[in-house]
């Protein structure tokens, strides 16, 4: 008869569930949890290892023997091995020894270990994830800041990069730290949420955390968990959420990971045109395995459920989708349909934020994601994949690509910066200005504004000020805010010295009014997914590089225009506005405080012309490469024109349909 466990911290429903992909709580079962037995405290460890011949603990509480403290098989085929090891405490580093079909001894580390070290042992830590945490308030109104009709301004950010010690420019912060420090400066910049590279353990830093091992251990360079949680809570207090980003596209092949967890292929597939990365040299989760799945989406709600994640930034979403993502012919196989969509990996996210919002209703889901693979942002119930938020990466790389341009050639590329909203509202869109652009040859972003040092900030101003004014999310890199000169380096900390400089500290002041802006202007955020929320003034100025454009609230309580000067010459221009409505200018980029040339941006007259199939005009002063920010004031009673002849207006108009005034 086989010998099992004296203990088990599994039921049969458990082992249904996770059989059929449906147990998401795993982290409550696996790996190692403090027990008692018969009055003696221990560890109870439990890891699935369906093809192996044996499992043993090895540690530091054995001397790392290999055969010493054996596991037990379960009898009910789930291939979960469990035991409990008396007198083992908090604390203990260990591993499990796997032998293998092929009697090799193999030495991984515990998947669902709660912390790792770091170190080239890269042991399993026993590890607690009690936290007595304090941010009520910000959980009550959780459902309120992550709306899709609230303003969302992210601030992404590289833990070990953002802010080193002077006196030790290697040293990085802990997490307790980084929270003294990034708190406030989030106050101040008025950002909404932050939004952190991975913080899941990884061993190889130029991956910058996206080649996970440790799938459930906060990241030991800053830290325990308790020291993650802190930073977290601290941010929470302060009313500001906190996205992670999460990797379950792929992992690498560390001799300690995941990879042939068993001596088999367990958690990739076999196959290596489906479970081998070729472009980043990694494995491919196999997502049609039931015991995967549960392993996966038990990770998503664990940073939910014990870290108190706002929300997950799924990384390489388009990978995952495509099966033939960075192969050449022949290094594919089409799916049963003949196409190149990986079903398995599209049921698997369905599955994935079905469970989380089921739990979770008040997260976000935001999808990496570069392709128009349809309906990403819709519900799963109709036919959707059901994130809540995608990058808006054709939004990025066109609005780049034209501002890289100097303002002569803007021209030829004007509607680069019209297209969006050509579909600007097919999904629930964040705008992103990443990590990923400002590394690897891309420079950085203030200077892949051309002109010089005046007209680059001045470029990187009117940008900004085009992208807050956008419908959608926001989220900007870490030192973009300030203009960091050098591209992204994951191994020093931000230039912040910058800030000693007027035009640096006049970009970052501006990036602060701007959050403020979009914070307390109802136009920018409450239909910022509704098409009720855009309306195009001049689209179509290419001859003077202007876009002029209306953000609304809901039921246009609140209007605000947009006026965007992307040439290096000030002057006058009439712009059509509905009658009896007045305007102000809230934002001038080209405020000196923002370091910019100070031209004042005023209406030097109005008239009742018609004019851009409206009824009256304004004539607005604008100053160079600048975006103007327009509020409009209460409606005027005015009382209609008489006796207009309509079309005699329009033909004195110069309009789309009549370019030249015939």
């Amino acid at each position: 008869m086989q010998e099992v466990a004296p203990f088990s911290l599994f039921t049969e429903h458990d082992i249904y569930l996770f059989k059929e992909g449906q147990h998401f709580r795993l982290y409550e079962k696996f790996g190692s949890h403090e027990a008692e037995l018969n009055g003696v405290k221990g560890i109870y460890f439990a890891v699935w290892a369906p093809y192996a011949k044996l499992v043993t603990v090895i540690g530091n509480f054995n001397q790392w023997n290999s055969y010493s403290h054996p596991l037990f098989p379960r009898w009910d085929q789930s291939g979960i091995w469990e035991g409990f090891i008396p007198e083992v405490n908090l604390q203990t580093t260990y591993k499990y020894g796997i032998l293998t079909k092929n009697n090799i001894l193999l030495e991984k580390s515990d998947p669902f270990a709660f912390s790792m070290e770091q170190s080239a042992q890269a042991a399993s830590v026993v590890t607690s994830t009690w936290f007595e945490w304090k941010d009520e308030d910000w959980q009550k109104n959780r459902h309120k800041n992550n709306s899709l009709s609230a303003p969302l301004s992210v601030y992404e950010m590289h833990l070990g990069s953002w802010m080193r010690g002077t006196d030790e420019p290697e040293k990085f912060f802990s997490y307790r730290e980084i929270a003294e420090k990034l708190v406030p400066y989030l106050k101040e910049m008025n950002f909404t949420h932050v939004e952190f590279m991975p913080v899941m353990e990884f061993p190889y830093d130029p991956s910058w955390g996206y080649q996970i091992t440790g799938f459930y251990s906060a990241n030991s360079r800053f830290g325990s968990p308790q020291d993650l949680m802190f930073l977290i809570d601290e941010l929470h207090k302060n009313n500001i959420g906190v996205f992670l980003d999460w990797v379950p596209s792929h992992f690498p092949g560390d001799a300690n990971g995941l990879h042939c967890f068993d001596g088999t292929y367990l958690y990739e597939h076999e196959d290596p045109r489906k479970g081998f990365h070729p472009e980043w040299k990694s494995y491919i989760f196999n997502y049609g395995r039931p015991e995967v799945k549960s392993f996966l989406i038990s990770n998503a709600i664990f940073w939910l459920d014990r870290f108190h994640a706002d929300g997950l930034r799924v990384d390489a979403v388009t990978s995952m989708l495509y099966l033939d993502y960075a192969r050449n012919e022949g290094e594919w196989e089409p799916n049963i349909f003949g196409g190149n969509v990986n079903l398995e990996a599209k049921k698997f996210l369905q599955d994935f934020n079905t469970a989380v919002y089921k739990d979770f209703p008040d997260i976000i889901t935001i999808a990496e994601e570069s392709s128009d693979f349809p309906l990403l942002t819709k519900p799963v119930h109709h036919g959707g994949i059901g994130f809540g938020m995608k990058w808006m990466m054709g939004w990025m790389h066109d609005t780049l690509k034209y501002f890289k341009n100097d303002p002569i050639y803007r021209r030829s590329d004007h509607h680069k910066l019209t297209f969006a909203s050509m579909y600007m509202y097919n999904e629930n869109y964040m705008l992103p200005l990443s990590h990923d652009e400002v590394v690897h040859g891309k420079s950085s972003l203030i200077y892949k504004m051309p002109g010089d040092e005046w007209q680059k900030f001045a470029n990187l101003r009117a940008l900004f000020g085009y992208m807050y004014t956008h419908p959608g999310a926001k989220l900007l890199f870490m030192g973009n805010e300030f203009g960091q000169t050098n591209e992204w380096n994951f191994t020093q900390s931000l230039d912040w010295h910058l800030l000693e400089h007027k035009v640096h500290k006049g970009l970052q002041n501006f990036v602060k009014e701007l959050n403020l802006l979009y914070k307390t202007q109802p136009a920018l955020y409450e239909n910022q997914f509704d098409v009720t929320g855009f309306e195009w003034v001049e689209a179509n100025d290419e001859d003077n590089s202007i876009y002029i454009y209306l953000r609304k609230s809901k039921h246009d309580k609140e209007v605000i225009m947009v006026v965007l000067n992307l040439t290096p010459r000030v002057f006058d221009y009439k712009i059509g506005v509905n009658e009896g409505t007045s305007w102000e200018v809230i934002l001038n980029s080209d405020d000196e405080k923002y370091g910019g040339s100070g031209v004042e941006a005023e209406i030097v007259d109005e008239e009742d012309e018609h004019w851009m199939n409206r009824a009256n005009a304004i004539i607005l002063k604008l100053p160079a490469l600048s975006v103007i920010i327009l509020k409009q004031k209460k409606l005027l009673k005015k009382p209609p024109k008489k006796n207009v002849n309509i079309k005699k207006e329009l033909l004195k108009t110069k309009t789309p349909e009549n370019p030249k005034n015939k």
